[in-house]
């Protein structure tokens, strides 16, 4: 039996800059410890806006500006806001907090360490929302005991549904759902084609980049935006400097055996091509924002 080696176990057990509840802690007194539970108690917290309107929810564009809260603190803070009473009870889909793939990701992470449950938001492209694309998407990746196993906490019943998923949202296969590096690998191999992974009007090799720098740096327990942009990223539709290339070989590499590749990870991080700064240019409001 596999088992995870203590630094691991530890670094990914502890809250750090994002998912740290801080003072907030004690509102999240009572939450289940199951996994279940957790998803259930991560749902009722939180609305999609894509989803939104499958929910019969017109959001407000302040609503919807909820997207651009980056830590678990300030989610904390958005929800009791929105409904003071304690987190377990339930929630109208109006008291909920407006949050992204991401939002529920990084929330359930924060969720599953409090638990005591080694877990660490991934970024890459989930292969169950458009036929024949990777779309963006962010997921759980959870130690269940003797592997790391993959979980979304954002599908539920409704959307499994609609989505007409032949899989439990709470154990997605590998094929399912491919890291930024894994898509980058494979883009590189020529296994994929990268005009078919992205979002919206936004699709290609640089954004393949992006997500690989965004999984790298959660990987480092730093979960940005999708939209967040620092460092060695690639613009919309620039074309990749071999410079580029090799690093991102380089990182993609590590990151698809995070566990082998642990030392190596946390030292890369430290490049300040990949490292997040102070302040980041957050792309969907065109502007420098501090973290």
């Amino acid at each position: 039996m596999r088992t995870l080696p203590p630094d691991i176990a530890g670094f990914y057990t502890k809250p750090a800059h994002m998912t740290d509840p801080r003072e907030l802690d004690a509102v999240l007194e009572g939450a289940p410890s199951d996994i279940p539970g957790l998803v259930a108690f991560i749902q009722n917290l939180l609305i999609h806006p894509f989803w939104a309107a499958a929910y019969h929810q017109q959001l407000s564009p302040a609503r919807q500006d909820e997207v651009h809260t980056r830590s678990v603190h300030d989610m904390l803070a958005r929800m009791q806001t929105h409904d003071p009473r304690p987190l377990g009870f339930v929630r109208t889909l109006a008291q909920r907090a407006v949050g992204n793939c991401r939002h529920f990701s990084t929330f359930g992470t924060a969720l599953f360490r409090r638990a005591g449950i080694p877990a660490r938001a991934r970024c890459g492209f989930g292969m169950y929302f458009e036929a024949g694309k990777g779309v963006d998407h962010w997921l759980i990746e959870y130690w269940n005991g003797t592997a790391w196993q993959f979980l979304d906490a954002q599908i539920d019943a409704m959307q499994r549904a609609l989505l007409r998923l032949p899989f439990d949202p709470l154990n997605v296969p590998r094929e399912q759902f491919l890291t930024g590096g894994n898509a980058w690998a494979q883009h590189r191999a020529g296994q994929i084609d990268a005009k078919k992974f992205g979002i919206l009007d936004m699709w290609g090799d640089w954004f393949i980049a992006g997500n690989l720098i965004r999984d790298v740096a959660s990987l480092n327990n730093m979960e940005m935006l999708p939209w967040d942009s620092w460092g060695t990223m690639t613009g919309p539709g620039e074309s990749i400097s071999p410079e580029k290339v090799e690093l991102y070989d380089r990182l993609a590499t590590l990151a698809a055996d995070p566990d082998r590749h642990f030392a190596e990870l946390r030292a890369i991080y430290d490049d300040s091509r990949i490292h997040v700064p102070h302040q980041i240019f957050n792309a969907m409001r065109q502007r420098t924002e501090t973290v």
